[in-house]
């Protein structure tokens, strides 16, 4: 009952681990009774590798799914060279083999290899001691690979790296299925290992001896004589195909020689034909006609040529005609290109002059925008400044009508309502029921903006003055009236070219400005207006300044006394 109570997973891990004993210990005695090298064809190391293959193979994860990754002995064998860099060199010879394309033939392959470099123990030593990492994924939690019991065979297989092997593994078919083990070689009776048994075995230990070395001599002759028997194969098919290129080029020679006797038998009898025509004095035959006679088919041939011949030579004489229009077609086609290319290059040279004038244009143009900002500039500044006199012409008026007494404007008031209308115009004061006086005022209009882009690229002085006025309204004119009607003053104030001239005609304005409070101080009374003068701008005349002369008052001031 505790027998079959077992798990069934533990039994196949011990049944593999007792089979691996048994393949190697027979392996080791059978490599020591021989005492010589281990080939493909010895039988207990077939055993081995088809047990070892099991041992792997144990536990191994299917494949899940039909599109899901199928897990392969030699995606576990690849990923040793990962931990030993010598495990490199076999993996590496394995994928470029020829004769193995499946996976379980390059496992296989793989086995073999690291067997005669006697490393197998130790490659599978590092995937034990990276089983957590490399083989986890590949193998079910029962498999013998994940065992402790790996352990034992790892230590069986380190025996085996005192046995030499010569495997060539590109002759052996490792693709297709490998075969079964026969157990009868394992399976001792315990009659066989019984005492007696055992001395008479030592009794005929001399005579096993003598028959070992007999038998290592006749395979060691077997061998010499298969190895010969393979050299004298490849040198009997080397000459066989020799033989068959030798009969090829004979065959040919022959065919080459019927031909030419055939033909030198049909000039032999062309040759004796003519020899007895010239005996005999006949006229000599045409060729063909003898031709036609001794060979019509050479005749026919010699006829095909001669018409193959002619439409080759009109063939010949079309190429010919054709190449000399071809010539004709390229020198006029040539001469075409030296004119046009000529015509390119006046035509570059134009459009590297109108290139240069274009640039010219450019920078004068510039200039002529600098040149009109700064003009722009000075008459924004001009305007200023006209604005600034204005506002002290304004500021003096103001003054000087506060100047005026009360003595002086009663006096101009009695001097107004005693001429009672005589002569003194048709000022704001003329007629009795006038107020009895006015303070002098000045009205001045706005200065408009500048505006640059009513402006000229290059104006003078007359021209910015006709310039302003066409913009806004020009400047302001003031004009000085007195009670008579006469005019006393008029000043129109414009765009000032420049601040020396806008100078002269502030001591010009200051200088007015004292003869009219000089006259202010007389009796007559004085009235000042300021117009807007929109006119002006249009005014053509180069000075900017206008003042009108002013009339004499000391007449009329002694005409109102009288």
């Amino acid at each position: 009952v505790a027998l079959f109570a077992r798990d069934p997973a533990s039994i196949e891990r011990s049944n593999l681990v007792k089979i691996c004993k048994l393949v190697v210990k027979e392996l080791l005695e059978q490599s020591l009774r021989f005492g010589r090298m281990l080939d493909s064809d010895h039988l207990p190391l077939q055993h081995f590798f088809i047990v070892l293959e099991h041992v792997l193979r144990h536990g191994l994860k299917p494949k899940k799914g039909l599109l899901g990754p199928k897990k392969e002995l030699w995606d576990i064998l690849q990923s040793v060279e990962r931990y030993c860099v010598e495990a490199m060199d076999i993996t590496s010879s394995v994928r470029d083999l020829p004769t193995v394309r499946t996976h379980m033939g390059r496992a296989r392959a793989w086995l073999r290899l690291a067997l005669m470099q006697k490393k197998l123990a130790d490659y599978l030593q590092v995937l034990i001691e990276h089983r957590d990492d490399s083989l986890a994924e590949y193998y079910e939690p029962h498999a013998l690979m994940l065992s402790d019991e790996i352990i034992i065979i790892v230590g069986i297989l380190v025996g085996l790296n005192v046995i030499d092997c010569n495997l060539c593994v590109k002759e052996e078919d490792l693709d297709s299925q490998q075969g079964v083990i026969d157990f009868s070689l394992y399976l001792r009776s315990s009659s066989r290992n019984s005492p007696d048994e055992e001395n008479n075995s030592g009794i005929a230990g001399g005579v096993d001896d003598s028959a070992t070395g007999a038998m290592t001599a006749v395979l060691d002759q077997k061998n010499y004589i298969e190895e010969l028997n393979r050299h004298l194969n490849a040198t009997v098919a080397n000459l066989q195909g020799k033989v068959e290129s030798l009969t090829t080029t004979n065959a040919l020679m022959k065919e080459d020689l019927a031909i030419a006797r055939n033909s030198l038998m049909a000039l032999q009898a062309e040759n004796a034909a003519l020899r007895r025509a010239s005996q005999h004095g006949h006229p000599i035959e045409d060729k063909t006609n003898v031709l036609d006679r001794f060979d019509p088919e050479m005749a026919e041939t010699l006829a095909e040529e001669r018409k193959k011949r002619q439409e080759i030579e009109k063939e010949l004489d079309l190429q010919v005609s054709l190449k000399a229009e071809t010539e004709m077609a390229m020198k006029l086609l040539e001469k075409d290109i030296h004119e046009k290319q000529d015509t390119i290059v006046s035509l570059r040279r134009q459009l590297e002059d109108i290139k240069s004038i274009n640039l010219d244009m450019y920078r004068k143009l510039q200039e002529c925008e600098a040149e009109l900002t700064q003009k722009g500039e000075m008459v924004s500044r001009l305007q200023i400044k006209a604005s600034q006199i204005g506002r002290i012409l304004s500021n003096l008026e103001k003054k000087g009508a506060e100047s005026m007494t009360d003595s002086q404007i009663s006096a101009i008031s009695s001097l107004s309502g005693s001429g009672g209308g005589g002569g003194l115009g048709s000022g704001s004061m003329a007629g009795g029921g006038a107020p009895p006086s006015k303070k002098p005022h000045l009205k001045i209009s706005t200065i408009p903006p500048f505006n640059a882009n009513k402006l000229r690229k290059s104006p003078s002085v007359g021209a910015g003055n006709e310039a302003t006025g066409a913009g806004g309204g020009g400047g302001a004119t003031v004009t000085v009236v007195s009670t008579t009607g006469n005019r006393i003053g008029e000043r129109t104030r414009g765009v000032l070219p420049s601040s020396a001239t806008l100078d002269t005609a502030a001591q010009q304005q200051q200088q007015q400005q004292q003869q009219l409070q000089k006259r202010l101080s007389s009796p007559p009374q004085v009235e000042c207006t300021a117009t807007s003068s929109s006119s002006s701008s249009s005014s053509n005349n180069s000075n900017p300044e206008k003042v009108d002369t002013l009339p004499s008052l000391t007449a009329d001031t002694n005409e109102q006394k009288k």
